[in-house]
């Protein structure tokens, strides 16, 4: 097996293949790692983190101190940044996957057949081709942009002055969670969305929540907005709001508008493999390509869903089908697929969320649980957000899951196995969750659930039965 692309799909994919004793090559042009490594979750995440714990120096009265003045070393967040990741590298290193048994390849791959890879001038002959090639920054068309240096999730590691005047465009997940970081550490932060909300794949009451926190951070949230054009040199993005032109002045403007997935310049043109109209490869039930069956894809170059975790789940299907077809085959299962946006607070989410249920005409019933409550979140000073829960009307069986709050990408994990095991609502409840923790909402929302659904009539008879036994 050929693997083309050494981010978390391919990595995957091959681990898997060495694993099962196959002979697997993997193909890298760049660095091993990929996005999620590079520039994307991991940078983002030691980014998110630094930026916390100057929030927490400007709230020290809430916990009994004095304000802690702390002055921030932009470039030193900026170089703490890339040792997290020099940190974590040797777990996705050359060296790693050769010890494994993966032949690593330095080079750009060049498909010539569904049999053929191309590298630097050598050719490879497989029974199968697994395409992980990824996705990179989406990039509008807007007049102007071209003609100033814009910084995309790419290329945003590479500063250390930290902009005076910051435009987000995008109010998306990687949109989100840099345009707080940013702001936490002191740039004028502009949003700029062109939907009536930041985070438009979430609940309203979940979006909400993150923008009202913006703006008492001093985020500007423009929604509704248009970029229209950028006047250069002096840096203005023109946008249209309500048919009126507004002008916004910046100094550094992070295009954060999606991702684009990586099907050009290695040979799918030529063979005419589908792309769908989205510029993903499209793959069936099993994740080969329409044309060739032993031509797989896997991660943000297919899709659905662009999240690491998902990568590695579509890379066990396509490693499996892959070495043991026709003799095995699975169907990729997207039934449980969670995500969290790392914003302060989190905004977590599993399965449907009810205007994904609305949209499709589900039935459901509502538990929502304020995590204001939570002994522990008051504990911390962080009793913000709520634990939603969608169910099946007349059932416990659990649809779909919002989380908004500290911790909420952890807190989910719970519903997760729920969801992918068949446990419902009565199983959650009937758990022991340790006092004090941030865990115990799931099992208050659980309770809401009981109480809402309690028995009325016979409730009724054990009034009475009570009073009996009184009497």
């Amino acid at each position: 097996m050929v693997v083309i692309g050494g981010g978390s799909a391919g990595l995957v994919s091959a681990y898997i293949a060495s694993a099962v004793k196959a002979k697997v090559a993997l193909v890298e042009k760049h660095r091993m790692g990929g996005d999620c490594l590079n520039t994307g979750c991991v940078p983002s995440k030691a980014l998110i983190r630094s930026a916390k714990i100057l929030s927490y120096f400007r709230r020290a009265n809430e916990f009994g101190f004095n304000a802690l003045p702390a002055q921030v070393e932009f470039d030193k967040v900026m170089e703490r940044v890339q040792r997290v990741v020099k940190e974590i590298e040797p777990h996705d290193s050359v060296e790693r996957y050769s010890s494994l048994g993966v032949e690593c390849i330095q080079g750009h791959a060049k498909v010539l057949s569904p049999y053929e890879v191309e590298v630097e001038g050598k050719v490879r002959t497989t029974k199968n081709i697994v395409i992980a090639t990824g996705a990179g920054p989406l990039v509008p068309a807007i007049p102007g942009l071209s003609e100033i240096k814009y910084l995309t999730s790419d290329n945003v590691w590479n500063i250390r002055q930290l902009p005076e005047r910051l435009i987000v465009l995008g109010g998306g997940p990687i949109g989100c969670e840099l345009a707080q970081s940013f702001a936490r550490f002191g740039s004028d932060v502009t949003i700029v969305e062109m939907a009536s909300r930041v985070m438009i794949r979430e609940d309203e009451d979940a979006s909400l929540y993150v923008s009202e926190k913006f703006e008492k951070e001093g985020i500007s949230v423009l929604t509704g907005h248009k970029a229209l054009r950028i006047e250069s040199p002096n840096k203005i993005l023109v946008c249209e709001h309500e048919g009126v032109e507004v002008k916004i002045p910046f100094d550094e403007i992070l295009v954060a508008l999606g991702r684009k997935a990586n099907v050009k310049g290695f040979g799918l043109e030529e063979l005419k493999v589908e792309i769908s109209k989205q510029g993903t490869i499209v793959a069936d039930e099993y994740l080969s390509t329409t044309n060739y069956p032993n031509i797989y894809v896997c991660g943000d170059v297919t899709g659905p869903y662009q999240f690491t975790h998902a990568a590695a789940h579509q890379a066990w299907y396509v490693a499996v089908n892959a070495l043991f077809s026709p003799f095995k085959k699975y169907k990729v299962d997207y039934r449980v697929i969670p995500w969290c946006t790392f914003t302060d607070p989190e905004v977590a989410r599993v399965g449907l969320n009810e205007q994904e249920a609305n949209a499709q005409g589900i039935s459901y019933q509502i538990s929502k649980y304020g995590i204001d409550d939570l002994d522990r979140a008051i504990a911390e000073n962080e009793a913000q957000g709520f634990v939603k829960v969608l169910t099946a009307k007349g059932s416990d069986k659990i649809l779909g899951v919002t989380i908004v709050g500290n911790h909420a990408g952890d807190i989910i994990a719970e519903y997760v196995t729920a969801m992918k095991y068949g446990l419902g609502m009565n199983k959650i409840l009937g758990t022991i969750h340790i006092y004090p923790t941030f865990a115990e909402a799931n099992k208050y929302a659980a309770g809401i659930w009981k109480k809402q659904n309690a028995p009325q009539g016979i409730l009724k008879i054990l009034a009475k039965f009570h009073t009996w036994r009184r009497s």
